[in-house]
C-alpha cells in the first residue's frame, strides 16, 4: 500500500541565508552561481545579504542551477514570500495514477531480479515478487514485504538484512554515507539516522562514485552476488515523485540468476496470488 508523506517543517531562514547554505554546500562562489545561473555577482551578492528582495524568477534560475530539492525549493519561496511551486501529492491520489503504473510495470519487468520503491526516508513502499522470492530464500519474514519496512533500518540494525550480507562493512558504510548526505535537507531523515547504529570505520573506504556496487549475500546454497544500482524520475514535479527511487539488485553471475529465478517459481506455484 502506498503512503503520504509528513510535511516538513519550514526553515526560519532568511532567503538570503538559505540561498548562501544552498552554495556553499555545491561549493560554489558567488562568481561561479551567478554565471551559471545568468545573473551578476554583485545582483546575488546583495540577495544573500538581504539588500536585495529576489524575484520568483531568479529564485527558480539560481534553485535549478544548484539542482535543489523540490521540497527546499518550496522552503525557500515560502521564506521569499511567495507561495510554494511544487505539490506534495499523497502517492495514492489519483493524479499520480500514472506514475503508480509506472513503478508497478518496471517492478514487473525486473522479475526474477529483486527491485524495491524506496522513498526519501528509505521506506520501501512497494517490492516486485522476485524480492519477496529474495526474502523466502534468506529465511526473512515475507510479512515485512506486505506490511512495509525501512531499507536503512535493515541494513544498519541487527536482525535485518544486513545480518545476509558477506561485505557487509562494505553495503553498511554507503548506506550510512549516502543518508547521511540527504539528511541536510531531510530533518526526518537525520532523526532516523540518528536512531541507528553507526557503522564505524570500514578497512577500505567505499567509492561512493561508482555507478554500481556488488552486494554479496550469504544464500542457503552459496554466495550470491547482485549489481545494485537505482533509477529515479527525470524533472518531477511534485514532490513525492522527486522522493522515489527504484533499487534493483542485478543479479551479477549466473548461479545468482538461476537460483532467483527457482526462487520466484517456486513462490509462485507455493502462492499464484
Amino acid at each position: 500500500m502506498f503512503e503520504a508523506h509528513a510535511p516538513s517543517a519550514v526553515d526560519s531562514l532568511s532567503v538570503g541565508q538559505l540561498l548562501r547554505q544552498l552554495r556553499q554546500q555545491a561549493r560554489l562562489s558567488q562568481l561561479e552561481l551567478a554565471l551559471q545561473a545568468g545573473m551578476s555577482q554583485r545582483h546575488l551578492s546583495c540577495v544573500e545579504t538581504g539588500r536585495a528582495q529576489p524575484s520568483p524568477e531568479l529564485l527558480h534560475s539560481v534553485l535549478s542551477t544548484l539542482d535543489t530539492p523540490l521540497q527546499t525549493r518550496n522552503r525557500v519561496f515560502l521564506a521569499a514570500g511567495y507561495a510554494p511551486r511544487y505539490a506534495a501529492l499523497a502517492l495514492n491520489d489519483p493524479g499520480l495514477e500514472p506514475v503508480r503504473m509506472a513503478l508497478m510495470h518496471l517492478l514487473k519487468a525486473n522479475n526474477p531480479a529483486p527491485a524495491i520503491v524506496i522513498d526519501s526516508h528509505w521506506q520501501v513502499r512497494a517490492a516486485n515478487h522476485a524480492t519477496s522470492a529474495l526474502f523466502q530464500l534468506l529465511g526473512l519474514p515475507l510479512q515485512a514485504l506486505e506490511q512495509g519496512f525501512n531499507l536503512l533500518t535493515t541494513l544498519l540494525a541487527p536482525g535485518g538484512f544486513g545480518d545476509c550480507l558477506i561485505n557487509v562493512e562494505e553495503i553498511r558504510q554507503v548506506a550510512w554515507q549516502r543518508a547521511a548526505r540527504e539528511t541536510a535537507v531531510d530533518p526526518g531523515l537525520a532523526t532516523l539516522l540518528a536512531s541507528l547504529p553507526w557503522p564505524g570505520e570500514a578497512a577500505a573506504a567505499p567509492d561512493l562514485a561508482a555507478p554500481l556496487l556488488l552486494t554479496r549475500v550469504r544464500g542457503p546454497q552459496g554466495e550470491l552476488r547482485f549489481l545494485s544500482t537505482f533509477t529515479t524520475f527525470g524533472m518531477p514535479q511534485d514532490i513525492t515523485v522527486a522522493s522515489l527511487r527504484i533499487e534493483h539488485l542485478i543479479p551479477a553471475d549466473e548461479p545468482t540468476w538461476q537460483a532467483l529465478t527457482q526462487a520466484c517459481k517456486r513462490l509462485g506455484e507455493a502462492d499464484p496470488s
